[in-house]
């Protein structure tokens, strides 16, 4: 079964089956729960990008560069990072999908801001998004950075794991993201993206005394593995 290693804030990494290995939204240089660094992730194949702000973005084309990895997001994104002198990339889009070699990946949406991180012409924006990833068998929904949508009920049925963020202040909170689940229903809800600032500090007993039985609410450390069954 695939792997999932949280790296703090919305950063993670995977490992499939198969060996293939995965990176979410990476952010490590600046990215104070974790000490690892670009130059640590030599086996990576694929990067996905739900939006293109700094703490999200701002490593992803170093890792690109270092890794030869295939980088996944918007078509804005992918054709930023082309231009970037990034070789392999895969644009897609909202409601669309893709079966890669490890499973099929799904871009949904996600409501927040579209700043591209890097793009020193300002020529370059794009809407945020979120992925919905079949990965051996589990279904694993990264929200990325976004409020609630009522699009989100139809997610229902798709999702075995929701990476929901929950800081409040530039994405849902806690209340909202207990909505979310409500909507989406998934087995288990991994918080994330909290903590890392004062102003996104959150109390994770206090979220999953919230969330009550609507899942199991796994709260990942920085660096802690998840194996998805």
């Amino acid at each position: 079964m695939a792997k999932l290693t949280y790296h703090g804030h919305s950063t993670f990494s995977a490992v499939t089956d198969d060996g293939t290995g995965i990176v979410i939204d990476p952010w490590f240089e600046e990215n104070p729960h974790t000490e690892l660094g670009v130059g640590d992730f030599a086996e990576v194949d694929y990067i996905f990008c739900t939006h293109g702000h700094s703490d999200h973005f701002a490593d992803a084309l170093p890792l690109a560069r270092k890794s030869g990895a295939t980088l996944v997001s918007t078509f804005e994104i992918a054709m930023f990072a082309g231009e970037e002198g990034i070789e392999n990339v895969h644009p897609m889009h909202i409601g669309g999908g893709f079966d890669f070699p490890f499973g099929r990946v799904k871009m949904t949406p996600a409501l927040h801001g579209g700043q591209v991180h890097g793009d020193e012409s300002g020529r370059w924006t794009t809407v945020p998004a979120g992925f919905v990833f079949h990965l051996d068998g589990t279904s694993l929904y990264h929200a990325g950075d976004t409020a609630l949508l009522s699009d989100m009920r139809f997610l229902e049925g798709m999702v075995d794991i929701a990476l929901l963020p929950i800081g409040d202040n530039f994405t849902m909170g806690p209340d909202d993201a207990v909505r979310a689940l409500e909507l989406i229903n998934p087995r288990v809800v991994v918080p994330i993206h909290y903590d890392t600032f004062d102003l996104i500090a959150q109390d994770t007993d206090e979220f999953r005394r919230k969330v009550g039985n609507r899942a199991r609410v796994h709260v990942m450390k920085p660096g802690e593995t998840l194996e998805l069954d």
